[in-house]
């Protein structure tokens, strides 16, 4: 079989007029970045009502092995289009971080991708970047006022705003600035772009106006008398949203199979919550009957934040959901290791398959009918995919089996009928795990009881401090964004399965004041990724015509 690029290279491309015509947009609605994206205005928004149905793709605890959430999601909508409905699809842009380190392209694979890939898994249309310059326009005014007198007051040693590049560069992780006389030395840090706070923001603002309202909102850091500080303050909030101008609008692709996709923003959900931006699905949702959207990770991260933080703040209620899992996923959650996957081992499986029961549970604690999804590879045994089946059936669940890699939309219309039945003929009684006006400590431990399957919590005592200084600075009734490992639902790594026994330990919180929520820090949660050993970047090249090879 070709590599996604050769397949994405080799795509018979619609123009993106004839995209935006499939869902109802006039050239009017559209500007135009070439022949094959284009950003939609606002206001398409404001002229519609969202009737779409709903459709969340969650997955099991990710693993080495791949779970392919992006690829089923694809590979959804190219099927639901097959079978007649009128649906779009809506998902994370990529970051060039992870692109040129460990995991390479992230557009979807095999025949399920969005296109131009290139485009997308490189600078597509400078949305991160018009972000990380907003970013580092607050960065550079906080020492610029400091370095000016200070009027605020604002603590050196106190303010909680870094800086942000697109790359993973552990060298930056900790950084002293202001040497030379140039400022007032201090110790800094920076972030992945995609970890920022004007990422989150992005992705939860509804229009231009709630975008610059929201970054005023932002919590800097705190004066000498450990009062709050928030961006507005400084002045700037409307120079960042002037950069965002345009950022703020979704992109429209298409997928191989020239399904009209919404492809914008892209929080990662271990230390952000993880959803493309609200106006991409609702844009989705204004032009289909079916939308189909994603959330990053397992259901533990991605999904619970889905439901609790992008369904509250945009007035959502998805109608199913679809949960990924791989045999050779589930084989490593039972014990085996990334080499030994290719033999059938029903025991190992059998043991990996509590950590899907445990994601469904959580699905169905929120009140929505899901399907399971097996992303079928190669040396899937018979056996093996029919014990998967027969422990979801025992648990009430339809599986569907998913060849969308391979097969496209064709490999898909088994788990889009059942979607469909889903929607159709089963009842959504969705709601919140959680009433935001609960304390912190209630809504952080229901998370993780209920959601991760923890005894209880501990705190650290600036964690205890930090709930104070919250609760005394009414930022006590955001909901929670917990940062967490993704290689585990409990917050140590090593955990495979369904953990049990295990405290949850929170030693940090920090505040997301404009993002509009509080973000626990738990276990070994990076903001900075690094370069593999062999990046992905030494496989990437381009020929004299300018043809990019090596971007999987």
């Amino acid at each position: 079989m070709k590599n996604d690029i050769e397949i994405a290279q080799e795509a018979e491309q619609e123009h993106i007029v004839d995209i935006a015509e499939k869902v109802g947009l006039t050239e009017d609605d559209i500007e135009q970045y070439g022949d094959n994206k284009a950003k939609v205005n606002m206001d398409v928004l404001e002229e519609r009502d969202l009737d779409s149905n709903l459709v969340l793709v969650t997955a099991m605890t990710p693993t080495a092995a791949g779970e392919g959430k992006t690829t089923t999601t694809v590979g959804l909508g190219q099927a639901m289009n097959r079978l007649g409905e009128d649906c779009a699809i809506a998902i994370r842009e990529p970051s060039l971080g992870p692109a040129m380190g460990v995991k390479g392209g992230a557009a979807g694979g095999g025949y399920s991708q969005v296109i131009p890939m290139e485009d997308i898994n490189l600078h597509f249309t400078g949305d991160i970047h018009a972000i990380g310059i907003a970013h580092n326009l607050l960065s550079a005014t906080i020492d610029n006022h400091m370095f000016q007198g200070n009027e605020l007051g604002l603590d050196p040693n106190k303010v909680g705003f870094s800086r942000v590049v697109d790359m993973n560069d552990r060298a930056l992780r900790n950084i002293v600035v202001g040497l030379g006389g140039y400022g007032l030395p201090r110790e800094d840090n920076f972030m992945i772009t995609v970890a920022s706070e004007i990422m989150a923001i992005l992705c939860l603002a509804n229009n231009i106006a709630e975008l610059k309202e929201r970054m005023g909102e932002i919590v800097i850091g705190y004066t000498f008398d450990d009062e709050p500080v928030a961006a507005k303050e400084l002045n700037v909030h409307g120079a960042m949203a002037a950069l965002l101008k345009d950022a703020i609008r979704p992109n429209l692709v298409q997928t191989l199979e020239n399904t009209p996709a919404f492809v914008h923003g892209g929080p990662f959900a271990n230390i952000a919550h993880g959803c493309n931006s609200l106006t991409a699905t609702k844009m989705a949702m204004a032009v289909s009957d079916i939308t189909i959207t994603e959330a990053g990770f397992g259901a533990d991260l991605g999904a619970e934040k889905f439901f609790n933080i992008k369904c509250r703040y945009g007035d959502l209620s998805p109608e199913a959901t679809v949960v990924v899992a791989t045999a050779r996923a589930l084989k490593m959650h039972g014990g085996k290791e990334l080499d030994e996957l290719e033999d059938e081992d029903l025991d190992a499986l059998s043991g990996g398959i509590e950590n899907l029961e445990k994601h469904i549970e959580n699905i169905q604690k929120f009140g929505l009918p899901l399907v399971v999804a097996i992303n079928r590879f190669p040396h899937d045994t018979e056996a093996e995919l029919e014990l998967i089946r027969e422990r979801c059936e025992d648990m009430g669940v339809e599986v569907a089996l998913s060849e969308v890699f391979a097969k496209g939309g064709e490999g898909g219309e088994e788990l889009a009928e059942k979607v469909l039945d889903l929607v159709e003929n089963q009842e959504s009684e969705f709601d919140f795990l959680y009433e935001a006006d609960k304390s912190i400590k209630e809504k952080i431990e229901t998370i993780a009881t209920e959601v991760y399957g923890a005894d209880g919590v501990e705190y650290s005592d600036q964690a205890e401090e930090q709930i104070e200084r919250y609760t005394a600075s009414g930022y006590d009734d955001l909901p929670i964004c917990m940062a967490k490992t993704q290689d585990s639902i409990s917050d140590k790594p090593h955990l495979k399965g369904r953990p049990t026994g295990f405290t949850l330990s929170v030693r940090e919180i920090n505040i997301s004041a404009g993002a509009g929520f509080l973000v626990p820090i738990t276990g070994p949660v990076m903001t900075m990724p690094g370069l593999p050993e062999t990046p992905s970047a030494e496989d990437i090249d381009i020929d004299e015509d300018g043809k990019i090879s090596g971007l999987f």
